[in-house]
């Protein structure tokens, strides 16, 4: 009677395990783990961007010291951020980063011959894609997050979570500072445009 006993719950194990969400947490976790990595290497490559095109509006606006060391500091709080894998820290980074290529893009518009510039255009266009990329990657991240944070909140799944110890995924979330204003952008028509 035991060896019965014993033998069918062997046999019911993998079914009670399958029934419980245990291999599915697991999936969804590993698909938020690959997303969170896809965002890293988009900042990455935006990080890897920015100093050709900081270094050919140098060699248009010689004067503009202030905006380049201030997107030096960003990109170097950026490629700290990335290798240190933080959601958090990656958020305030690009935030970072947004400001100061913002500051740097609004010298473009001072300087006319910088905007027809071959390599300036090209490294423009580079950056806007990247900027898209990294778009889609919080996309996808946040996505992943959500099928996770989700998942692991239903019943009987919310069990098998807690005797995990899995917790809710955190979201990547950008703030936007209440005293950032857009760059003003003027077309060389001399009317200054307000946000």
């Amino acid at each position: 009677m035991r060896r019965h006993l014993l033998a069918g719950i062997t046999l019911s194990l993998p079914l009670v395990l399958s029934g419980c969400g245990y291999n599915r947490i697991q999936e969804l976790d590993e698909n938020t783990n690959r997303a969170k990595q896809q965002i890293a290497v988009q900042l990455q490559r935006r990080a890897d961007l920015i100093p050709n095109l900081v270094e050919t509006v140098k060699g248009f606006a010689k004067q503009e010291n202030e905006v380049y060391t201030a997107v030096s500091d960003a990109r170097a709080r950026m490629a700290g951020a990335v290798s240190g894998g933080d959601l958090g820290q990656m958020a305030e980074a690009a935030q970072g980063m947004n400001g100061a290529l913002g500051r740097l893009i609004a010298i473009s518009e001072a300087y006319p011959q910088l905007k027809s510039n071959e390599n300036f255009l090209r490294l423009q266009d580079e950056l806007a894609g990247t900027e898209n990329r990294v778009g889609v990657a919080r996309t996808d991240y946040n996505d992943a997050v959500n099928a996770y944070n989700g998942y692991i909140r239903k019943f009987p799944q919310v069990i098998t979570a807690k005797v995990m110890g899995a917790q809710p995924g955190t979201y990547f979330e950008l703030a936007k500072p209440a005293d950032a204003a857009p760059p003003v952008v003027d077309f060389g028509t001399g009317a200054k445009k307000t946000p």
